[in-house]
């Protein structure tokens, strides 16, 4: 779902992937939005060209998608591509979408609402990529049921414990830390790299537009977790509680409110 640590999530898979080509100090974020370096499928490579040849992207080739899991072609559901999920409490993903579509003033292809209004439409899954209990129990059953090829993430765990979760990523992407690369700090180095503060202060990611109509500066808002207290009222949080224990009820998928 969009506002739930993609860009963050891209800067950390990028940088663990390549980190044999790119010392710290010479990392193409530096220069380059996470959006440039791992593109969507919807949004850059198949807009661009109606059927791409991806065998010319050299390896690891790593891009992004936010399609729920249920309408993503055989070809990725049943090949051995792995796939990163990462999710984020619906509460602070709401506020976050939000704000992002007014500050990008989208009026023009999605009708910006008050708060109030797009809260109801929230509940009733009218949102990108439809509803955020389909989008995420698609995944979410999806790596019960393989995890070796799906990797379930949620925004406030990565917050929380950054390091082990980078670890985490690259053995599963099948790049693990050497010892060695442990012990010279590189799982560290990669975090702060990656971190949103240090991401939101760089000056490609200040100014330009990576993602078509979408401002770079708009992708780093807060990165905080339990911003949503700040604008949604105890019973909007109690409703989406509800909702939640509804719809991921017997799923074991659990968000803390």
């Amino acid at each position: 779902m969009p506002k739930s640590g993609t860009t963050w999530l891209k800067a950390l898979i990028f940088s663990i992937a390549n980190r044999n080509l790119f010392s710290i100090d010479q990392s193409p974020l530096l220069t380059s939005n996470p959006h440039t370096l791992v593109p969507f499928l919807e949004f850059k490579i198949y807009l661009e060209q109606e059927n791409p040849d991806l065998e010319h992207i050299p390896n690891p080739r790593i891009f992004s998608t936010h399609m729920p899991f249920k309408i993503l072609p055989d070809s990725i559901r049943e090949s051995e591509c792995r796939i990163i999920y990462t999710c984020r409490n619906p509460l602070d993903q709401f506020v976050s979408y939000y704000h992002f579509l007014l500050e990008n003033k989208l009026e023009k292809y999605a009708k910006i609402v008050s708060i109030d209004d797009a809260f109801d439409m929230f509940c009733q899954g009218i949102q990108s990529f439809g509803p955020f209990w389909d989008h995420m129990l698609g995944y979410w059953n999806a790596h019960l049921k393989n995890p070796e090829k799906v990797l379930f993430l949620k925004y406030e765990d990565l917050k929380e414990d950054i390091s082990s979760h980078v670890k985490k990523i690259a053995e599963f992407m099948g790049f693990p830390f050497s010892a060695e690369e442990e012990n010279q700090g590189m799982i560290e180095q990669i975090s702060r790299l990656c971190s949103f503060e240090n991401l939101k202060n760089l000056e490609a990611n200040m100014s330009g537009n990576a993602l078509g109509l979408i401002t770079n500066s708009s992708l780093f808002r807060k990165g905080e977790v339990g911003d949503w207290v700040n604008y949604l009222t105890p019973e909007m949080a109690e409703l989406v509680k509800n909702l939640m224990e509804s719809k991921f009820q017997g799923s074991g998928l659990i968000f803390k409110t």
